[in-house]
């Protein structure tokens, strides 16, 4: 079977384009260039629908991409520094490790924390207000991404920022703390919750990258030993990922009994159909084999996550809790470019398929909007039973409905991380 890679990614493509003697850093951004140009003309999904240009009035590969781009549809295609691709596939940090958001009265919160982060270590949770960064009243930096990415500083291991917190418990705690460089987990949280209707499985994951595989196997491992009927899977913050995981993810909650059967299709442009294939579910060692699913969403859900709500609607009971996802059903392939004097410099990730699941439903530009809106309640941590979503979703499998209460009211916080990872699916500042 074949693997799988980056941000609904198939096989990894390198181009290794030959240099000039002594290349200066515009000859090598021109021959970047005019390699990315050729991958759009033979690879772009939307080839037949891109702006005529003229390659040469572009300076680099960002700047032509820009021009080339189908922008009717297509909001995702980029270029990435290679250094930090490799970051990126690895799960690799660099910074405190940490996601803010602005609750709903105004207070900077710690929405996200990796386990692996010192301040992780010190005992900082989700949930936790930050008051002071450096001095500084955090929450009015927060709505200017420029003001607090200087704030912040530079995502660079040895930098040293002073926090001011206030605890659940109201106790203001300073902490001084370093950024370093470290694996982020991408699987957030994971416990089981007993409910009325049974025990549930209750999964915050964040991102399908390389190190995923294994997270995910002794996450399901302990689902299936403690028996649960039904799952509530959080990607309120997931922006996608790998395809392979993405295909090992469906089948620890669908059941080993689906390896090998399809599960979704990749559909190329119409140049490249050759290339079209069904890919299957995958074998695993630990599976649930569940009915019924909740999924927690936010804007923030994109690219693989979507994905796994549409490849596995046909197969079982799916309900989303939160917001409309981001509404991205097409996928990349990631092309390297080398020069022999520099190695490799650029990942080009134009759009390149549509994923249909085994009904032939796909595009969902506009998202999946949720059976039920619910804000993203960061005040608390994860698992706690009385977080807007979380409650939400309990109140789905234990009642078989939406609950009556809420609506379409209140504003979902914008969330920030200060870390070097490429998303397409929530704000980052730089």
């Amino acid at each position: 079977m074949k693997r799988h890679s980056l941000f609904i990614i198939c096989t990894l493509l390198a181009v290794a384009v030959s240099c000039r003697k002594k290349p200066t850093i515009a000859n090598d951004d021109e021959l970047a260039r005019d390699a990315l140009y050729s991958v759009m003309q033979i690879s772009y999904l939307w080839n037949t629908l891109m702006p005529e240009v003229k390659r040469e009035d572009y300076p680099d590969p960002y700047k032509l991409l820009e021009a080339m781009r189908y922008k009717e549809l297509d909001r995702w295609s980029y270029v990435q520094d290679y250094g930090q691709w490799q970051q990126q596939s690895q799960a690799i940090f660099v910074g405190h490790g940490i996601m803010l958001g602005l609750d709903a009265n105004g207070r900077a919160r710690i929405a996200q924390i990796y386990n692996q982060s010192q301040l992780y270590a010190k005992g900082v949770r989700r949930g936790w207000i930050v008051k002071t960064l450096n001095g500084t009243d955090l929450a009015p930096v927060l709505d200017d991404p420029e003001a607090y990415s200087s704030l912040m500083g530079a995502s660079q291991a040895g930098i040293t920022n002073t926090f001011v917190f206030e605890t659940p418990e109201g106790n203001s705690i300073e902490i001084a703390d370093t950024k370093a460089t470290f694996r982020a987990n991408t699987v957030i949280h994971y416990d089981t919750l007993k409910l009325k209707s049974g025990t549930a499985g209750y999964l915050v994951f964040e991102q399908f990258e390389n190190p995923s595989e294994t997270e995910l196997e002794r996450t399901f491992a302990f689902f299936s030993q403690s028996n649960i009927n039904s799952i509530i899977v959080d990607l309120r913050y997931n922006g996608g990922g790998r395809l392979n995981v993405l295909q090992k993810l469906a089948t620890h909650i669908a059941g080993s009994s689906y390896a090998g059967k399809p599960f979704l299709t990749m559909t190329y442009n119409e140049q490249q159909k050759k290339r079209n294939e069904t890919m299957p579910f995958s074998a695993v060692t630990a599976s649930v084999g569940v009915g019924k699913m909740v999924v927690i969403t936010t804007r923030g859900t994109a690219s693989a996550s979507e994905d796994l709500i549409n490849g596995l609607k046909p197969f079982m009971e799916i309900k989303t809790v939160g917001d409309t996802t981001n509404g991205k059903p097409v996928g990349m392939i990631g092309t390297t470019f080398s020069t022999k004097s520099k190695g490799y410099i650029y990942m080009f990730w134009p759009i390149t398929f549509t994923l249909f699941n085994t009904d032939g439903e796909s595009d969902f530009y506009e998202g999946f909007a949720p059976d039920k809106y619910a804000i993203d309640d960061i005040t608390r941590d994860w698992g706690d039973r009385n977080e807007t979503c979380l409650r939400e979703a309990i109140y789905i499998l234990e009642n078989g409905s939406v609950s009556p209460k809420g609506g379409q009211g209140g504003r979902q916080p914008a969330i920030l991380s200060e870390g070097t990872r490429q998303s397409n699916a929530y704000l980052i500042a730089k």
